[in-house]
């Protein structure tokens, strides 16, 4: 294997979730880029909603790296071949540092230290210091000393109440030998909204370069960029051609119709990557503004989202539902994913408890009224032929949502279990050349 010359990177990481990963990530990729930095962001994980972020802070396409549900040669590839042109890779954490699901074998736990062994990149730890002095410097001794291959390059303090705070918690740092990067005071503006799935869609906040810009100016004062930026390694992956990645999903076909608007939002960016090296043609479309998919396409992809909050103009887009219609009739593929999923049923019940009219390819109900949390990782094995691969073919994928099957008709689609092998109830249904599952394909089983 030929080594692969790619940025340096580090991760954001934390003890625990809701310590300000996210605020501190956001921060330092503005921050970064107003300096003239060319800087890839990456999450670790699963998640939606903190890519889409990133990529307004950086101004670059930021992508999952998920140590569950993808092998290690895509995570590789991605973490090497992504980054072309960049100075500097920088990944988001996921809950604390070696929180995670179990383990599948060799790709691990899905826990930011598995990635940060995998990769090599040194972590940065983001810590919470609120009503604490000493045990902060504890805190991160034990995560620098927890696990082997798990580098803690030094830690960004954040919300300190005081600068006498700040000095009755550095010299615990200095006695243990650990660097400090800086430290953020409490502010209450570096808040960003959040809805059920976590925050607020970047692009629905007003002003959002405005917010993005604030926390640039509150992180690049606080803390040593520079020192930072130096604390990155490069990857220590070595790779081959990413071509013969054998794990990688095959494109549902070779002119996809994907929907792309506020209302299907959530598809990952490597999947799309994928399909594109494969030879792929991706025909965006949008819903919300009645659009059809492209009468040409010979496969529609309908990624996840918030097709609750758009039920009502979903239910009136004829334009929409006729041309997917078409394609049916034709046998072309059509596939779903959660919100595409739920669109592709009969009705769904938005939280109001108001049934809004679906494009009903699918003998599918769903419902928001009484909801509940479904979420964790997805093992599915194929029960038949369809747009996630040939019949038998094991995906791995994330379900994360809250809607509730009320009923469903048709033929199941998958047999499914979850991170600890535990049955699941979500099966999806098949009728015909339609497809649809509440999970999110992010990789499938090497065979």
């Amino acid at each position: 294997m030929i080594p692969h010359l790619s940025p340096p990177g580090l991760i954001i990481a934390a003890p625990r979730s809701g310590a300000g990963k996210t605020t501190v990530t956001l921060g330092l990729l503005r921050a970064l880029r107003r300096r003239g930095f060319g800087v890839q962001p990456f999450k670790c994980g699963p998640d939606y909603i903190d890519p889409a972020f990133h990529e307004i802070a950086a101004g670059r396409s930021s992508y999952n790296l998920d140590s569950w549900a993808m092998g290690e040669e895509l995570i590789a590839t991605l973490a090497t071949k992504v980054p072309a042109g960049a100075d500097i890779c920088i990944a988001e954490g996921v809950m604390g540092l070696f929180d995670g699901a179990a383990a599948r074998g060799q790709s691990g736990s899905g826990a930011t230290a598995d990635l940060a062994a995998l990769l090599g990149w040194p972590v940065v730890l983001v810590l919470d210091v609120s009503g604490q002095t000493e045990t902060a410097a504890a805190v991160a001794l034990g995560c620098a000393k927890y696990r082997d291959g798990v580098d803690i390059a030094g830690v960004i303090l954040n919300r300190v109440a005081s600068e006498r705070h700040f000095a009755m918690v550095v010299p615990a740092f200095q006695r243990i030998k650990m660097r400090v990067f800086g430290a953020i005071f409490r502010e209450d503006r570096l808040a960003l909204p959040e809805r059920h799935l976590g925050l607020v869609q970047a692009r629905e906040i007003a002003a959002i370069d405005v917010r993005l810009d604030v926390l640039a100016d509150v992180v690049g004062a606080a803390i040593d960029l520079d020192a930072v930026r130096q604390s990155a390694r490069p990857a220590k992956f070595a790779i081959r051609d990413e071509h013969s990645n054998r794990t990688q999903l095959h494109p549902p076909g070779q002119r996809i119709a994907l929907a792309q608007d506020r209302a299907f939002s959530f598809i990952y960016p490597h999947l799309i990557r994928q399909w594109r090296l494969a030879g792929a043609e991706i025909i965006p479309f949008s819903p919300l503004a009645d659009e059809a998919p492209n009468a040409a396409a010979d496969a529609v992809w309908l990624p996840g989202g918030y097709p609750e909050l758009h039920a009502g103009v979903l239910a009136s887009a004829h334009g929409f539902r006729i041309g997917l219609q078409k394609l049916a009739q034709r046998s072309v593929p059509i596939h779903g994913e959660c919100g595409g999923y739920m669109v592709l049923g009969r009705g769904l019940e938005d939280a109001d408890g108001n049934r809004h009219e679906m494009t009903g390819l699918l003998g599918l109900e769903t419902s928001f009224a009484n909801r509940r949390l479904h979420l964790g990782y997805r093992r599915a094995r194929l029960r038949a032929a369809c747009s996630l691969g040939a019949e038998g073919t094991e995906v791995l994928g994330h379900e994360f949502h809250y809607a509730r099957t009320v009923s469903a008709s048709g033929d199941p689609l998958v047999d499914c279990r979850d991170a600890v092998d535990a049955e699941v109830p979500e099966q999806g249904v098949r009728q015909g050349s339609i497809t649809g599952t509440f999970f999110h394909v992010i990789d499938r089983v090497a065979p």
